[in-house]
């Protein structure tokens, strides 16, 4: 038996087996989801390390100023209250 007469006898066997109102992603669907995920991994992985060379002071609370600076006369430019 050849390939060609195994494929003409194959290919009806799959063609009733094939429901035509069911959609399925196949291959393409899965490489597709399979690109995004690796590129939202190198987003994350690229997202931590910039965020890792992030170095600030957060700005003193207000309440924690007004005890010491409360003899303290005003810096210029800035009024009294």
């Amino acid at each position: 038996m050849s390939a060609h007469q195994a494929l003409t006898q194959l290919v009806p066997l799959a063609a009733k087996e094939l429901d035509e109102n069911k959609v399925t992603p196949g291959v393409l669907g899965f490489l597709v989801f399979a690109v995004m995920a690796v590129g939202v991994w190198l987003l994350m992985k690229s997202m931590n390390r910039h965020m890792g060379k992030v170095d600030f002071e957060e700005a003193p609370e207000a309440g924690a100023q007004a005890p010491a600076a409360a003899g303290a006369e005003p810096a210029p430019g800035k009024s009294a209250r």
